[in-house]
């Protein structure tokens, strides 16, 4: 099966409404700077952006936490930002949305992470970085775990790893036992760092170049790709391993031994940033909802596929999704 009715999808995405999902990651504020193009600097070989708005967004963990939200999850969002404007900023937009900021910790210590990216004629220009990679103490990291540990009737936990320094191996095997104590499901999106540090997890989504890097042989063939994905089941000892392969999709390894492969549903690609937090989020509440693993993969990658043909940070709302699951069936 490489896809779904959109009559199982509503009754899903029905299913997983009011359920709660733990965001714990690498919080970010995106800020974008919208223009247009009609000219190259004589100063150097650069385009002049004429610059027509400005917007900001919830990035990283944040992003994921906002696509729970539109899907009709309640989020609990943790994470550190700096009591700086930026984290005002981000802290403001989550309450203008409806979500609870009960899980962030506010530092003196360390900035706001923020990603600048500058767009014309929608076309991303330039990124602009403004982070602090140090890892947060264990006690910083005791304080987002009691929160987590308080919570009534968590459907799951997504774990955003940007290597920010939030996700350290105090944290990933604090969460992780206690996730497995009380068989809450963990969706892991992970980066190289910490890659082989998430056990015993019910997901565990890397991309290409992640698996890559971690397993020490290019992914080149089929061959290649299934070989990896068994490796990461049997390292990692998750039910579930989803790689991502950019425009040739997704590979889905479960531990039962069946592999399923999801082709890409993009039809135009406009802007990838935040596909991956759109996925995730969609995957884990899909599985909230009582889809199969493989059917949540499927309900994810559609929904990948619209956030990355619209330009900027966008979430994926419930009609919108139902919208793309339908086209694919005409």
């Amino acid at each position: 099966m490489d896809t779904i009715t959109s009559l199982r999808a509503k009754e899903i995405l029905t299913s997983c409404n009011g359920s709660t999902i733990a965001v714990v990651g690498d919080i970010m504020l995106d800020k974008y700077f919208w223009g247009s193009v009609t000219r190259i600097s004589p100063e150097a070989p650069v385009p002049v952006i004429d610059l027509e708005h400005e917007s900001l967004h919830l990035g990283g963990a944040a992003n994921v936490a906002g696509n729970l939200k539109a899907l009709g999850i309640k989020p609990l969002l943790c994470g550190i930002v700096g009591s700086d404007t930026s984290g005002h900023s981000l802290l403001e937009i989550l309450k203008e949305n409806g979500s609870s900021a009960n899980g962030i910790v506010c530092l003196e210590t360390r900035p706001t992470t923020v990603k600048t990216r500058i767009i014309g004629n929608n076309q991303q220009i330039v990124r602009l970085d403004r982070e602090v990679r140090t890892d947060i103490t264990n006690q910083e990291a005791d304080i987002i775990l009691q929160t987590l540990k308080k919570a009534d009737h968590l459907s799951g936990i997504i774990l955003e790893d940007y290597n920010k320094g939030v996700m350290t191996e105090y944290m990933i095997h604090n969460i992780c036992s206690f996730a497995l104590e009380h068989k809450i499901p963990v969706f892991v999106d992970p980066k190289f760092k910490h890659f082989f540090s998430y056990q015993y997890v019910a997901l565990f989504k890397p991309n290409k170049k992640e698996a890559q890097e971690a397993l020490g042989f290019a992914l080149t063939s089929n061959e290649d790709i299934i070989k990896a994905g068994k490796e990461l089941l049997l390292k990692l000892h998750c039910q579930n391993v989803l790689l991502t392969l950019g425009e040739k999709g997704m590979m889905l390894f479960e531990h039962n031994g069946a592999i399923s492969s999801v082709p890409t549903r993009a039809r135009k690609v406009a802007d990838v940033s935040g596909a991956g937090d759109t996925a995730i989020a969609t995957l884990a509440a899909a599985v909230a909802g009582g889809a199969t693993m493989q059917e949540a993969a499927i309900m994810s990658n559609f929904a990948a596929g619209y956030v990355c043909e619209l330009p900027g940070i966008v979430s994926i709302q419930p009609d919108q999704l139902i919208e793309a699951i339908q086209l694919d069936e005409e």
